[in-house]
């Protein structure tokens, strides 16, 4: 594939550049805002991560003379301008991480006039129900207005790792009408999965996360891989409830415990040993730690314990290689934190950045994970890689073709 350093060395000065990064970051009203308050100004980052890791793309672009137009999503919208979900803060937050204004523009209403070096950010692409259609008549004509905002000398640059294993028009449909080329951040991302596709050993997975059918593709194409793969979060209890045990209120997918039973089988599954249980989905819910096999009717597991912490942390410490996706338990909740920021740490020291005789090359697989890192206060450099994109990396991993990236090959 056609790289950004391919881009630069053709030259862009003078030249529109349509960038498609990957700008969803969870947004929130501060506490003293009213619940039905939806207006830009009330609405603030939670987790700036993606937007720090789109910035050397675009800021490369920029430096080179290129005009940038940046194409970004928020949440799922339903087709439709949605105030609670505009691009508004994104733009002002990046402005300030780059000290430098950026301008937020509609499609509908055309791109202002920009010079060499400006920079401008689309509103919400998902607002136009043409970029997540299942018709491919419909994702092109706003793939071709995409592509219209370039001119004639336009190129596309792909920088949205987390959105590679869609099929949508910014993302596929526009890299089949104007030059096309891989950003600095997908590239990146793409040379690290495909370390995890031949890796040192031992081989140690790590899921969370809440649902197991979530995860049960990923789970059946990485068991012939790894060495251990660590289970925690929601999804522990199908797999306790396989098991024989009892599970309380906890999440429990009925339907999938004999597919859990058979991935049981393979000997590499490890288990949480406790659980942090409570009587109800709350703070400041009474709580407390009991073996898996004395969770209490209708008390709810919402952490893994400290035993498990141990344990996993064991496995952990001899991996020559980890990758890690999904939290331990819900850690947004005080109470039910540690279980996450346990074995994230064990993860840390295990891969020992700059500690002599430490080995572990380790990933966190975006999403939810790379959240509870910068929640949490760990040491983001105390990993070998955070990436971007949960749900792309998870496909990537099983062995899918993601068609964001596919296109780029072609």
């Amino acid at each position: 594939m056609r790289t950004l350093d391919d881009l630069i060395a053709e030259g862009v000065e003078g030249r529109t550049v349509l960038v498609r990064s990957d700008l969803n970051v969870p947004l929130d009203a501060p506490p003293d805002v009213p619940p039905d308050a939806k207006a830009d100004g009330h609405r603030r980052i939670t987790d700036d991560g993606r937007i720090r890791a789109s910035v050397p793309t675009i800021s490369e672009l920029s430096g080179a003379g290129a005009q940038v137009i940046v194409v970004a999503h928020l949440g799922r919208p339903k087709g439709a301008p949605d105030p609670a979900l505009s691009l508004a803060p994104v733009a002002a937050r990046r402005g300030a991480l780059v000290g430098a204004p950026v301008r937020l523009a509609e499609l509908a209403k055309g791109v202002p006039d920009l010079a060499a070096g400006d920079v401008v950010l689309l509103e919400n692409i998902r607002f136009d129900p043409r970029e997540t259609s299942k018709n491919a008549d419909e994702r092109a004509g706003l793939a071709r207005e995409l592509a219209a905002l370039t001119g004639p000398d336009g190129a596309f640059v792909s920088d949205g790792f987390g959105v590679v294993h869609r099929k949508q028009a910014s993302v596929y449909d526009v890299a089949r009408d104007i030059p096309a080329y891989a950003g600095g951040l997908v590239l990146a991302e793409v040379e690290v999965l495909r370390r995890l596709t031949g890796p040192g050993r031992p081989y140690t997975v790590v899921l969370g996360g809440s649902k197991v059918s979530d995860k049960l593709a990923v789970i059946e194409a990485l068991l012939p891989k790894v060495d251990a793969l660590l289970v925690g979060g929601g999804m522990c209890f199908t797999f306790l409830a396989a098991q024989g045990y009892g599970v309380g209120g906890s999440l429990l997918e009925a339907d999938r415990i004999d597919t859990c039973r058979t991935l049981l089988e393979s000997g590499k599954i490890v288990l949480p040993t406790d659980i942090v249980v409570a009587d109800d989905f709350s703070a400041d819910a009474r709580t407390r730690t009991v073996p898996v096999d004395a969770i209490p009717d209708g008390w709810k597991g919402l952490d893994i314990g400290p035993g498990s912490v141990g344990a996993f942390a064991e496995v952990l410490a001899g991996s020559a290689t980890v990758f890690w996706n999904g939290p331990m338990g819900v850690f947004e909740l005080a109470p039910f934190a540690e279980g996450t920021r346990g074995v994230a740490q064990a993860i840390v020291d295990a891969t020992g950045a700059g500690a002599p005789g430490r080995r572990a090359f380790s990933v966190v697989g975006g999403g939810d994970s790379a959240a509870a890192v910068r929640a949490l206060g760990l040491p983001e450099d105390g990993f070998s890689h955070i990436s971007t994109g949960g749900g792309a990396s998870l496909e990537y991993l099983e062995g899918k073709s993601l068609p964001g990236l596919a296109v780029l090959e072609q």
